[in-house]
């Protein structure tokens, strides 16, 4: 069976399934398939790390790498020894791409113009490894120009799959199985636009309800504060089987560095967002994504960071060291040193530590559904990992489950009748 590795987000994994099966589709079944990111340039020396690795402990496999830093820089992983193979982000979800590696026939090196793409690939997945959690890309690209941000290049536009096929591979993926459905994408607040008419996320998650009924759980994956609409907030506070979770690409807490970053929104948008969503659903719980030490930011600034998890209730934080990705306009703003920067994410993770410690430690004596995962795990709709420490559950089954303590940032739960 072909190997994936996957870098990176959500939607890496997505694609890193498709790719799996489209490769064992094609004979491939020695492949090993690296699936880059480019989103820092700790990123791209992981992805030539993994490339390593991957040849070293699979010496007469083919070795194809694609991903954002492939379609970036193709020239420069098709110049290292250990890869037979490289393709682009349009091209490696293209069953004949595939075809041709198999029989010889393709290029060494296929990646076309990202920004010339207009369509995306349709959603073929049936189901995945196991019946938990399955990830649906809706939508690719993003059209925005984040000054951190060099993804655009490696996506190209913003292109979103039609109603009709989302619906259809999420009826496939709970037939086979999957208790619950991840919605994913690059820019994914941004589906709808290139459709040509007035349908937004909002409608889409909608559509997906009522077309799947028997769909026990759905969630949206990283989201962009700035866009979610009036449709998007009724569908995400307005249906049980939504889950009460969402994460939000927040990067910073000041307003000076949100606009040098080119983020559409303020810090008083995210304040409003969060504390309306928490008014209209009380059991939200949301997550977000945060910059620290990126250039020009003061010691003040980076406070106002702080101060935002706790004034937004965030209760899971990603922190993040800048780090300059060339070709990005913040790579050439003037730079925080680098040990500001380690000291600044330190604190940040701590900060966000705490926040997901206080969170848990206020579920601790309820009891909740989840979805069981693999190795003893189960998820709340609340993201929220507990751990199950009793019962025998197979991946995909929904347990009740009484919380009973927390270690670190895991729950320890019971499961009931």
């Amino acid at each position: 069976m072909p190997s994936v590795i996957s870098l990176g987000c959500r939607l890496n994994l997505a694609e890193g399934e498709a790719m799996r099966r489209l490769a064992e589709n094609a004979g491939l079944d020695s492949a090993v398939v690296v699936n880059s990111c480019a989103v820092t340039n700790e990123a791209v020396r992981e992805t030539r790390q993994k490339i390593r690795r991957a040849r070293r402990e699979n010496p007469a496999a083919r070795l194809i790498v694609t991903g954002c830093a492939a379609q970036i820089d193709a020239a420069a992983f098709a110049a290292m020894p250990e890869v037979d193979a490289v393709i682009g982000n349009d091209e490696k979800l293209k069953a004949q791409t595939w075809s041709r590696l198999a029989a010889g026939a393709a290029p060494r090196v296929a990646v076309n113009d990202i920004m010339a793409v207009r369509e995306t690939a349709a959603p073929f997945i049936d189901g995945y490894g196991d019946r938990a959690r399955a990830f649906l890309q809706v939508q690719n690209g993003c059209d925005h120009r984040c000054t951190f941000c060099i993804i655009p290049y490696g996506r190209g536009p913003s292109r979103s799959l039609p109603v009709a096929e989302v619906a259809a591979a999420a009826q496939r993926l709970v037939a086979s199985g999957h208790k619950e459905i991840v919605l994913t994408g690059v820019d994914m607040t941004s589906w709808g636009a290139d459709l040509g008419g007035a349908l937004r996320l909002g409608d889409l998650v909608r559509a997906v309800l009522d077309r799947v009924p028997d769909l026990f759980r759905l969630r949206l994956s990283s989201v962009d504060c700035a866009e979610i609409d009036d449709p998007l907030f009724d569908a995400l506070t307005g249906d049980p089987r939504v889950a009460p979770y969402l994460h939000l690409s927040l990067q910073a807490g000041s307003d000076l560095i949100l606009k040098r970053m080119k983020r559409r929104h303020s810090r008083s948008d995210a304040i409003a967002l969060t504390n309306a969503l928490r008014a209209r659903r009380p059991d939200m719980a949301f997550g977000a994504d945060f910059i620290a030490g990126f250039p020009t930011e003061t010691e003040a600034q980076f406070e106002e960071t702080l101060s935002l998890i706790d004034e937004a209730g965030i209760n899971f934080v990603h922190a993040f060291p800048f780090s300059p990705r060339e070709g990005a306009p913040a790579a050439k703003m003037p730079p925080v040193s680098g040990p500001v920067i380690a000291d600044r994410a330190r604190r940040l993770r701590a900060k966000g530590a705490a926040a997901t410690a206080a969170y848990l430690d206020g579920l601790i004596g309820r009891t909740e559904e989840a979805v069981v995962e693999s190795g003893g795990r189960a998820r709340l709709g609340a993201f929220a990992s507990v751990r199950l420490d009793e019962g025998s559950f197979a991946p995909g089954e929904i347990a009740r489950v009484r919380l009973k303590a927390r270690e670190g940032e895991v729950l320890i739960g019971e499961a009931i009748a």
